[in-house]
C-alpha cells in the first residue's frame, strides 16, 4: 500500500453546507436560521446550559452533601489480603503500595477484619479495626499504628 493509494471511507469527508446562495440551494434567504430572534442574528451565541431564561437544570436540582478538601483518604485492606505475605514479614505502607493492595491517591491504610489470618506478621498501618487487630494478634503477630 502506498500513501497516494489511500482513499477515505465512504461518507468520511463531507462538503460543508454553503448557505445564502439562493433559494434553489435549499439554504437561501434566512440560511436555515429562521425568522428573527436571538439566534437569527450574526454573532449570536449563549453560554452552555442556557435554557432561554428558564431556570437552568443545574439550579433546579438540590445540592446534597459536602466533601471536605482536607479529609484523609484511607485505602481499606482486609486481613485476608495479608495472607499473601510470608511468615514473619513486616508489612508496611510502602510494601502494600508495591504489592498493589493500596492503590491510588491515598493518605494511609486502614486494616479491616474480613477474612482469616494464620501467619505471624508485624503490620504497620495508619489505622486498624478492632476485629483486624484481634485476628492479627491471635495469629501471633503485632499491630503498630504509624503516622
Amino acid at each position: 500500500m502506498s500513501l497516494h493509494a489511500i482513499k477515505n471511507s465512504v461518507g468520511a469527508r463531507k462538503d460543508r453546507m454553503r448557505v445564502g446562495r439562493g433559494r434553489a440551494s435549499g439554504k437561501g434567504k434566512t440560511s436555515g436560521r429562521g425568522h428573527k430572534g436571538q439566534m437569527a442574528r450574526k454573532g449570536a451565541s449563549h453560554r452552555p446550559a442556557f435554557e432561554g431564561g428558564q431556570m437552568p437544570l443545574i439550579r433546579r436540582l438540590p445540592k446534597r452533601g459536602f466533601t471536605h478538601i482536607k479529609a484523609k483518604i484511607w485505602a481499606p485492606v482486609n486481613v485476608a489480603a495479608l495472607a499473601c505475605f510470608d511468615e514473619g514479614t513486616e508489612v508496611t505502607f510502602e510494601l502494600l503500595r508495591k504489592t498493589g493492595l493500596a492503590k491510588g491517591r491515598i493518605d494511609g491504610v486502614k486494616i479491616l477484619g474480613r477474612g482469616d489470618l494464620d501467619k505471624k506478621l508485624t503490620v504497620k498501618a495508619q489505622a486498624f479495626s478492632e476485629s483486624a487487630r484481634s485476628k492479627i494478634e491471635a495469629a501471633g503477630g503485632q499491630c503498630e499504628v504509624t503516622k
